[in-house]
């Protein structure tokens, strides 16, 4: 019967009006269209804004949640069937292994669906997932035209026999934990993984619940019967987040750029403190005055002298204002002779200032 539909439909091509997207979508599938416009929407692209004649948007976008739910219960109706005895963690495990992003992506490049895309957009750093997103909505497509059964044999036929070894892939150990840690090292961002909990099951299993914390943001949690699986889970959840939620990302760098504007903050401000215990060391305050050492001293009044006189006594004090030899990471200490002599010439100073002014 279904040879016979192929046949026909093979019949019919030279006279289709989109014949060539027929035989790719024949190359793709294994099968011809029927219902060619759902084909067609699942190639369109948002960026493309083109509206339907009730003014609504026209693009993949529901067919590609359709996809993603089809395709969740497709492959792990192949999964079960292909693991028999396995335990429900493997089996999840396996199917998000075949239905992540990534996989979907390196699918829609090499079977040419990316070529099919109607775009509107250049930019590849932003559309980084474009391919995955058409081939669920292919996924979508392939059952509202032909139904459950045929996006099985889409599947199992085309995708699993030819391009993907599942178990190659089911064996396969993705450290989500190592990718999380080295994107964050990568953008130089704050990670951690926090217990949130720890139980133990009826049957005395212990049960860990760990989230990944990206910037003080929570980004995911996970369950599992140890720490290492449960932050396997949690980072899995977390780079999950960071691909699908452009303002999580947003959230995550503002924060960053609050924590580094803080942390420049305070390392000024303990700039600003050496600078006031050097200034307090070499110029002390007592009483709200400082010492003799931080005050300028004041020049005795000076009889007259000749013109020559003042040019050098400026020059003298501009010397003394400038001079900062003595500002040093390690005070100069003085010797027996220099003390005494200071002590004798404040004595000296003290005595010529108690005598009365001779007239």
């Amino acid at each position: 019967m279904l040879l016979n539909s192929d046949l026909i439909d093979r019949i019919k091509l030279p006279f289709r009006k989109d014949k060539e997207l027929y035989s790719s979508l024949r190359a793709i599938m294994g099968f011809y269209p029927r219902n060619i416009e759902h084909y067609k929407l699942a190639l369109m692209h948002k960026s493309v804004a083109r509206r339907n004649a009730k003014g609504r948007p026209l693009n993949n976008e529901r067919l590609e949640f359709l996809g993603d739910a089809i395709l969740d219960a497709v492959v792990g109706d192949i999964v079960y069937r292909h693991f028999e005895g396995k335990r429900e963690g493997f089996l999840t495990n396996t199917r998000s292994k075949l239905v992540q992003r990534d996989t979907l992506n390196r699918l829609a490049q090499e079977m040419g669906i990316n070529q099919l895309i109607l775009s509107s957009t250049h930019s590849n750093a932003h559309n980084s997932y474009m391919g995955g997103n058409a081939f669920e909505a292919l996924v979508g497509a392939i059952y509202l035209d032909r139904g459950y059964d045929a996006c099985m044999r889409f599947m199992q036929n085309r995708i699993l026999s030819q391009i993907i070894n599942i178990d190659k892939v089911a064996y396969k150990e993705v450290n989500f934990k190592s990718k999380l840690i080295e994107w964050s090292q990568k953008n130089r961002v704050n990670l951690e993984f926090a217990l949130v909990s720890q139980s133990k099951e009826d049957n005395s299993s212990p049960v860990f619940v760990y989230k990944a914390v990206i910037e003080g943001k929570e980004a995911g949690t996970g369950k599992g019967y140890s720490k290492k699986e449960s932050q396997q889970l949690a980072s899995k959840e977390a780079l999950q987040k960071l691909r699908r939620e452009p303002q999580f990302i947003d959230a995550v760098f503002a924060a960053k750029a609050e924590r580094t504007k803080l942390s420049y903050g305070l390392r000024d401000l303990g700039a600003e403190r050496v600078v006031k215990r050097l200034l307090a060391r070499y110029f002390p305050v007592v009483e709200g005055k400082t010492t003799a050492a931080a005050q300028p001293k004041r020049r005795k009044p000076q009889a007259e002298k000749p013109a020559e006189a003042p040019k050098q006594a400026e020059a003298a004090d501009d010397h003394d204002e400038f001079d900062l030899s003595d500002i040093t990471a390690t005070p100069k200490e003085m010797s027996r002779e220099e003390i005494i002599a200071m002590a004798e010439a404040a004595a000296f100073a003290e005595g010529e200032g108690s005598k009365p002014a001779q007239q």
